[in-house]
């Protein structure tokens, strides 16, 4: 069997680095991988290390954030729980940098002005010329919270309202309830592939992890499954969401 530090392979999984083409050949071979699945990672693994459009545009960010937007910019769909915020692909700008502003951890604004034309780069996947398929559950409370007051969370659902009239954006909401619901235990997104394995990618507030196991997936799409039993229609969620704007102006 390959000898690969667990330093490495953590640094792998969490897409801080990416492996050299000769340590993927190398496990690959240890796992007796067919060839023809062999072919196919291997050129994985080798546009893996081309520079992305993100790098050429915006030099500086993260190999953690650049990996991240790799998942997300090559996914045939994307599946989105958040129980606490408004997802950065459908974030204004206004909320987004109400978001970025803070965290406990002081940034310059160059930094965070970098981060904030991240972000809304990012949201081409969903608008551009190829947009891709977008469902997302968000609990109620997100919905209805105050964050950066009136000005800012008007103009944002608002604008959460019009995506949600796209074609490729399903979004739903999850009302309060006393029932539990797997989505309690926190947020997760889904990535699926055309031709590779689905990818599900958690986040905490001082850290992030993908998870690749086949079981795992299956275990997050089974509470994407009981969600999807709770949540409010298309069409209910985007009332629901008309009749908090309508509150917050009156």
């Amino acid at each position: 069997m390959a000898k690969v530090a667990a330093q490495s392979l953590s640094h792998w999984e969490s897409g801080t680095r990416v492996p050299k083409i000769e340590q993927v050949a190398l496990l690959l071979g240890a796992l007796r991988v067919e060839p023809v699945e062999r072919k196919r990672l291997l050129e994985l693994a080798r546009n893996a290390r081309e520079p992305n459009w993100l790098e050429h545009s915006l030099p500086g960010i993260s190999p953690r954030l650049s990996a991240f937007i790799e998942y997300e910019r090559t996914a045939s769909a994307i599946f989105a729980w958040e129980p606490l915020l408004i997802p950065g692909l459908l974030q204004t700008p206004e909320y987004a940098w109400a978001i970025l502003g803070t965290g406990g951890r002081r940034r310059a604004e160059e930094e965070l002005r970098l981060r904030l034309k991240v972000r809304l780069l990012r949201q081409e996947v969903l608008t551009g010329r190829d947009p891709s398929p977008y469902t997302v559950f968000l609990a109620e409370p997100v919905i209805r919270q105050r964050l950066g007051g009136r000005e800012i969370m008007v103009p944002q659902l608002r604008h959460l309202a019009e995506l949600a009239e796209r074609r490729n954006i399903s979004l739903r909401v999850l009302p309060e309830s006393e029932e539990f619901h797997p989505g309690l235990n926190g947020s997760f997104v889904i990535f699926d592939y055309a031709d590779l394995p689905p990818i599900v990618f958690l986040e905490q507030y001082r850290g992030s992890a993908y998870l690749y196991d086949e079981q795992q997936v299956a275990d997050y799409r089974a509470a994407q499954r009981a969600m999807a039993a709770l949540a409010l229609s298309e069409q209910e969620s985007r009332a629901l969401i008309r009749g908090v704007i309508a509150d917050l102006e009156a």
